[in-house]
């Protein structure tokens, strides 16, 4: 799940402190999140999955279709 969040904000050309300030987290709490050593919580997935307009399924690597079911 981390390489996939990771994978999809450099796709965006952002960097962590950006994501972070679109997440309203700080930015060691989102490179926490990148690493895996911080789990994270569900709102953040959510918000994750919209921004990046996949499924919550995709970044936790319960499915390999990027596109989220309509």
């Amino acid at each position: 799940m981390y390489q996939r969040i990771k994978d999809f904000r450099e796709d965006k050309d952002l960097t962590q402190t950006q994501m972070a300030k679109i997440l309203g987290v700080s930015q060691s709490t989102y490179s926490r999140y990148e690493l895996g050593v911080l789990d994270v919580p569900t709102d953040i997935l959510i918000k994750l999955a919209k921004f990046h307009q996949t499924s919550v399924d995709y970044l936790l690597n319960l499915t390999d279709n990027p596109k989220p079911i309509r």
